[in-house]
């Protein structure tokens, strides 16, 4: 009998058979109860689990002065063959003290520990002397923290602004450093640094202070005070030559370019504030560390006092110290020395507290930082939305010959090495040929030979 009935009855049955087949199969699946099912499950729970753990086999210190300065490079070996990471401990005035701490004290708590558990390695490494960090040992674990970095970075197969959200800008605005003896000269300097291409530079008259523009022999120096190298700084000369630099710059190159001043902590804060509000009708980009770190307070009055942005933090030592400023606003710019804050893991922490305060990063970038150090600032400059400048840095031939993959500079922009990791390596047999030394001098004094903080 086969009518249209008895067909449409079969048709439901066989639909209800397959009906069956299928949601038993899919119940199966859940359970691993088919070998499909296992294979597929054998597939999803290898892609859980991901890659296999890599343990760290040692830290070690390379240090080397191809420039003059002395340079901190941290070296993680790992237990996959082939596989290291680079990081930047430089801290040039105390630079044997970072390579004790970190061959003697940083490898012995990091062997055989997950290299991929960065953020539990800052942390252990942070509070495992017990008292904070302070300087030396900061440097050594922002060497570490950037090596971390590197190495998941050539792990995942990118650069580490990827790991770190991906790039929010096609390169790194930076400022360059135009100096000279007279206002003039500073501007003629200016220009040449606009002709190629940069759209922000820094002025300053002689060194930080206008250290050198003054050529008087200091009281100090006829009473054989102090020592036989130690700067003089004539606070009214530098006081009295600012304003008269932006107004030249300003008269010969326009207002297209933007202009950054450094005060460097050299005078007393009144003095600061009163030189600040004097630039005002030439609108500079920024002024850089106002006052020391020993007179933070003082960021109330100069708020009140003028609408000139403001630019500080280098000399901070732990990321904690920025948390009051950065909420009640005093500065307008995170100027963070990334490889002695900790590394990328805080400096990242920072930038994105101050994205909450319209706070910018303008990330320190200075000649004695290695350059593992200016590709991690180059690499977090990418990734964060509120960023504002960098320094830039022209590396010399010899650090070239040390170091390969350096950071490379073109129309005012930094670029990366587009490589896994931070892009930069170290040739050891190159390196060794520039050791390192333990003499610096950073002493600059009134003209009765008080010293000054920088």
């Amino acid at each position: 009998m086969n009518t249209k009935k008895d067909q449409s009855i079969f048709d439901r049955r066989e639909a209800l058979k397959m009906l069956g087949i299928g949601s038993t199969a899919g119940i199966m699946g859940m359970f691993g109860s088919s070998s499909s099912a296992s294979a597929s499950e054998k597939e999803a729970s290898s892609y859980t689990r991901g890659m296999a753990p890599v343990k760290i086999k040692s830290v070690r210190a390379i240090a080397c002065a191809p420039a003059g300065s002395n340079l901190i490079v941290v070296r993680v070996e790992t237990t996959e063959p082939g596989l290291y990471g680079l990081g930047c401990a430089t801290f040039t005035q105390r630079a044997m003290a970072v390579v004790t701490a970190i061959n003697s004290y940083l490898n012995d708590f990091c062997i055989g520990k997950d290299v991929d558990n960065i953020e539990d390695m800052w942390h252990g490494v942070y509070v495992s002397s017990y008292w904070r960090n302070g300087p030396v040992l900061n440097n050594a674990l922002s060497g570490l923290d950037q090596a971390l970095w590197d190495i998941k970075g050539k792990r995942a197969n990118m650069p580490v602004y990827q790991l770190l959200g991906g790039k929010v800008r096609f390169a790194v605005p930076c400022y360059a450093h135009a100096s000279g003896s007279t206002p003039e000269e500073v501007a003629d300097n200016v220009q040449k640094f606009m002709d190629e291409g940069y759209k922000y530079v820094r002025i300053q008259q002689g060194g930080y202070g206008a250290v050198g523009v003054t050529q008087k022999k200091p009281d100090f120096k006829e009473a054989g005070f102090g020592g036989a190298n130690d700067a003089y700084m004539d606070e009214r000369t530098y006081l009295r030559s600012v304003p008269k630099i932006f107004e030249a710059v300003r008269k010969k190159c326009g207002d297209d370019v933007e202009l950054l001043h450094d005060i460097h902590e050299r005078v007393q804060p009144m003095d600061a504030i009163n030189m600040i509000k004097q630039l005002e009708p030439y609108r500079p980009f920024f002024i850089e560390d106002p006052f020391s770190p020993e007179n933070m307070e003082w960021f109330k009055q100069l708020r009140t006092s003028t609408s000139v942005p403001i630019a500080m933090g280098e000399l901070f030592n732990n990321i904690n110290e920025f948390k009051l400023p950065m909420v009640n606003q005093w500065f307008d710019y995170i100027r963070i020395h990334i490889s002695q804050i900790g590394g990328i893991t805080p400096a990242m922490k920072v930038a994105r507290l101050g994205e909450w305060f319209n706070i910018k990063t303008a990330w320190h970038g200075p000649g004695d930082v290695s350059p593992v150090g200016h590709a991690a600032n180059a690499h977090i400059d990418l990734a964060v939305w509120n960023f504002g400048i960098q320094e830039s840095i022209r590396f010399s031939d010899k650090i070239k010959e040390v170091f390969s993959g350096c950071p490379t500079m073109k129309n005012g922009y930094m670029y990366v090495n587009e490589v896994p990791g931070l892009g930069v390596d170290i040739n050891e047999k190159e390196a060794a040929k520039y050791p390192i030394g333990t003499k610096s001098n950073w002493q600059v004094r009134k003209a009765d030979g008080t010293l000054i903080r920088p």
